[in-house]
């Protein structure tokens, strides 16, 4: 797990954060829609021949780290493109300059620019920003730790209580074939008993859609920090409980629900077998 230098700076205040995540996430957001208008090409693979990278995210990613280190030099940045910073401030910088790279490359319109601040190890900002339509989902948590979410300035909620089969579930696939077996089969089982699911392709906007109420859940194994950070406080935010634990094939697993339909839909990822039988709720590793 990556270590949290004790501070040595007083506790920044939240709010301010986000206004920087918030000014940063949009300046990426048009850097993105202006490279969407042009020519979008593959420019690296990395864990499989269909997981790219592409001119565009690594430019975002630079760009997001240069703005937030000229107002914040001394926070820690982890970001999907480059190499984890550390810093001295207690603050950290999770970042995932297109989350939906798939999704831009083939000119598909759901794609976004997510950018979360974490403070002594807990996200306390978070900002994420759907490119193609504009839409900005912010949230902070307040000094007694209460947290509100908003989307283009409105406050937001989940969807009020249904029954399981009623449920709208999003999900996303991994880029390991085997993997992606797996999710397949759990998927076929887990299909009957809900309303219906649907694969968006952005981690970060699924979440976001679980916190406005266009989702009834969201699951997936094999994401990463970045994919869920600042969504995550989001959903949290609007109503939603969210974990991140280990799936069945041993990687990161996120779940997130409105609160009063999470037990029962956590329930059904282990009956489905996303989930092992034995799982317990935990935060895994970075």
């Amino acid at each position: 797990m990556t270590e949290h230098p004790a501070p040595a700076q007083p506790a920044p205040k939240p709010g301010d954060l986000l206004a920087l995540a918030v000014a940063t996430a949009r300046a990426a957001a048009d850097l993105v829609r202006e490279r969407a208008a042009g020519v979008v090409e593959v420019a690296a693979t990395k864990s499989t021949a269909t997981d790219v990278v592409t001119e565009a995210d690594r430019d975002t990613e630079t760009l997001i780290r240069r703005l937030i280190s000229q107002e914040r030099p001394e926070d820690a940045f982890f970001g999907e493109e480059g190499e984890e910073t550390m810093g001295t401030s207690g603050v950290r910088w999770i970042v995932d300059p297109i989350d939906g790279t798939v999704n831009f490359l083939y000119g598909l319109a759901s794609y976004a620019v997510s950018i979360a601040a974490e403070y002594a190890g807990e996200v306390v900002a978070g900002a994420v920003v759907d490119v193609p339509r504009g839409t900005l989902y912010a949230a902070f948590r307040q000094p007694d730790g209460s947290v509100a979410a908003v989307k283009n300035g409105e406050p937001i909620g989940v969807r009020q209580p249904a029954e399981l089969g009623q449920r709208l579930i999003a999900t996303g696939f991994s880029y390991d074939a085997e993997l992606r077996r797996v999710q397949a089969e759990a998927l076929v089982r887990l299909l009957p008993v809900v309303r219906d699911v649907r694969r968006i392709g952005s981690a970060a906007l699924d979440i976001c859609g679980v916190a406005e109420g266009t989702l009834d859940g969201y699951l997936e194994e094999g994401l990463h920090l970045w994919d869920h950070a600042a969504a995550g406080l989001v959903a949290e935010a609007a109503g939603a409980r969210w974990e991140a634990t280990t799936g069945i094939s041993g990687r990161r697993f996120v779940i997130v629900a409105p609160a009063h339909g999470y037990d029962e839909l956590r329930k059904a990822a282990v009956q489905a077998g996303f989930l092992p039988v034995d799982s317990l709720p935990g935060v895994v590793p970075d």
